[in-house]
């Protein structure tokens, strides 16, 4: 990091702008705290005067007003580029999350978060737009970013994220999967059809029979059939997910108007894989009812949990995720998206193999990781009581993930000399373990957190540099 000066303020320079004849520039002061400066016309902000230039705080009404003159602070639809999501609970990664992907030709999005982090963190999806533009600007980022509206559930939660000026909307129907339709008998499978909401689906039983029995797809020449048994299956189990994705894609359009956006499709969090029959039928429907959609995250056969690498046979994961990229393919115009992709270092290269480049890879709690490493680092005796306060809060706080760590296999602090601490953070039960108490963390300890990561926000964005390095590589789309 490169800074300048301004009086007692240090200067980011990466940030000096000179723009239609004003001039912007990031600067903090010795306690961190950050001010933008702007010289010439400062219509729209506010803020203290300080000879010819204005001193503004970084609130919501000067991140509007910056982002109406330079453009390149507002998220943008991505398309089908390869892309990254970061997500940044702290609301301080986003400098470190640009050094990582520069240079690598990857579309990036820094601004992920979900309806459920928001809730856990106390924040509000105008603040986590807001942190990641005053990042971009902090580190003259001038290309396209996105942000995700992750994991939205129902039609209510669309509205905040639209308003703030959200890009990608990440959608899950997972409440209206059905779990038992992977072992109900053909009859149950009939009864469930039947009932299934048709005038939703502007379908029928017999349309939905004439669409799928006795044709063949071809899938990188490997001919896809639907018998009776699978059509149902695939119906029972999707059918009214579909119908909730019609309701969420109709309600987005009607708040974003004309402006364009990413739609995502995830139904990653579900107890059984998606068959690549139900992927070809849930994807093959989503066409039919008009739905544009720019991503699709299935349920992959193994385990992906939070923080750690992927849990399960490799060589059944490629066979799985062939069979996926081929639907894609077959289908056309939208990307395979990785959920709980951090730190799935065996699958990286497997998922770029086969998607050519049409892949989504989204991240989230790792970056948080790797700001508790900072305060293993600088502050061992404060990230000892946060070691154990995590530990005491896992079996709680663990009720709404996919993890599987062992409580009894993370140390309690006083077992550990300070040298051992930031090394909990390689440590596969140690990492779900923190990974998951975020929430709970951050209510009590956030703000000691926080002044930590501003005291060494050089240290932090270099680990987050280097840790996402690992992440991208494999999907680098220049060289």
């Amino acid at each position: 990091m490169t800074l300048g000066s301004f009086g007692e303020l240090e200067v980011y320079a990466s940030s000096v702008v000179h723009h239609e004849g004003a001039s912007y520039f990031l600067a903090r002061d010795r306690a961190g705290e950050k001010r933008l400066g702007v010289q010439g016309d400062a219509t729209g902000f506010r803020g203290e005067r300080t000879g010819d230039t204005l001193l503004c705080p970084l609130m919501p009404e000067n991140a509007a007003a910056l982002s109406a003159r330079l453009p390149w602070l507002n998220p943008v639809a991505l398309g089908l580029r390869t892309s990254a999501g970061f997500g940044d609970r702290l609301g301080l990664a986003t400098p470190g999350h640009v050094r990582a992907v520069e240079g690598t030709g990857i579309a990036p999005i820094f601004a992920q978060q979900s309806v459920r982090e928001n809730a856990r963190t106390g924040r509000t999806p105008r603040q986590v737009l807001d942190d990641a533009r005053w990042g971009v600007f902090q580190a003259g980022w001038r290309g396209a970013w996105g942000a995700d509206a992750d994991h939205l559930k129902t039609p209510e939660a669309i509205a905040p994220f639209a308003e703030a000026g959200y890009s990608f909307y990440t959608v899950d129907p997972g409440e209206h999967v059905d779990r038992q339709a992977e072992a109900d008998s053909l009859a149950a499978l009939r009864a469930k059809v039947a009932v299934l909401p048709w005038m939703e689906l502007e379908s029928s039983l017999p349309d939905l029979e004439r669409r799928y029995l006795g044709r063949a797809v071809s899938l990188d020449g490997r001919a896809l059939l639907f018998d009776e048994t699978r059509l149902l299956r695939a119906a029972a189990k999707y059918g009214r997910a579909l119908a909730h994705i019609v309701t969420m894609y109709r309600t987005l359009r009607a708040h974003m108007g004309d402006r364009p956006f990413d739609f995502e499709v995830s139904v990653d969090e579900t107890e059984t894989p998606t068959t690549v029959h139900e992927h070809y039928f849930l994807a093959a429907e989503m066409r039919r009812l008009g739905i544009g959609w720019v991503s699709l995250a299935p349920r992959f056969v193994g385990r992906f949990e939070k923080g750690v690498d992927y849990l399960g046979e490799l060589d059944v994961l490629e066979r799985d995720l062939a069979g996926h990229a081929a639907v894609m393919r077959t289908i056309g115009g939208y990307k395979l998206s990785l959920h709980s992709g951090s730190d799935k270092f065996s699958v990286y290269p497997l998922a770029a193999r086969h998607t050519h480049g049409l892949v989504h890879l989204k991240t989230a709690g790792t970056s948080y990781l790797e700001a508790l490493r900072v305060w293993a680092e600088v502050e061992p005796a404060t990230f000892r009581e946060v070691l154990d306060f995590a530990r005491a809060r896992y079996e709680t706080d663990r009720a709404t993930y996919h993890v599987s760590a062992d409580l009894h296999a993370v140390p309690a602090s006083g077992t550990l000399d300070d040298a051992a601490l930031p090394e909990l953070l390689d440590q596969f039960a140690a990492r779900q373990v923190l990974h998951v108490t975020f929430g709970s963390v951050l209510d009590r300890y956030g703000e000691r957190l926080r002044a930590v990561l501003r005291a060494h926000e050089d240290r932090y964005h270099d680990l987050l540099a280097r840790h996402f390095a690992r992440h991208l590589e494999p999907f680098r789309t220049t060289n």
